[in-house]
């Protein structure tokens, strides 16, 4: 942080205990990101610290399933590590929504297509047969 920035955080009381409050859950963001398994940490952050209670929180129920799991030995890990942490608590808040992708229709290459025909010209009449038939006729459009 600049000079000029810090001291305008110590300008007031107000906003003293306010950077002082960010900079204690930067600090136990860290912690948690070096405590917590990664695919954990991808899907949840420090919240708040209140009264020594430290709350996650998850961008799904999964992992807020897994952090209420792994709470007590999170919060020994924390105590561990000279965070005064005494308990955790887990909540739910999505942080952002999740992407949706729509789907690419797969095709067939030349060759894929080929081997389909070949695969169901050594086959007797059946359904299978039938099946590769079309799907090669299908990825031929």
């Amino acid at each position: 942080m600049s000079k000029r920035l810090k001291s305008y955080f110590s300008a007031s009381q107000e906003l003293r205990q306010l950077s002082r409050k960010a900079g204690q859950l930067v600090a136990l963001q860290r912690h948690y990101e070096q405590l917590a398994p990664p695919s954990l940490v991808r899907a949840s952050r420090v919240w708040q610290l209140d009264r020594q209670t430290l709350t996650l929180a998850a961008d799904n129920s999964a992992a807020a399933a897994k952090l209420r799991q792994l709470a007590p030995e999170l919060a020994h890990l924390f105590q561990g590590a000279g965070c005064e942490v005494t308990g955790i608590q887990v909540r739910v808040q999505v942080a952002r929504p999740p992407i949706l992708r729509t789907p690419t229709p797969a095709s067939l290459s030349a060759a894929g297509r080929q081997r389909l025909t070949d695969l169901a010209g050594k086959l007797p009449d059946s359904p299978l047969k039938s099946a590769l038939q079309r799907l090669a006729r299908k990825n031929n459009s």
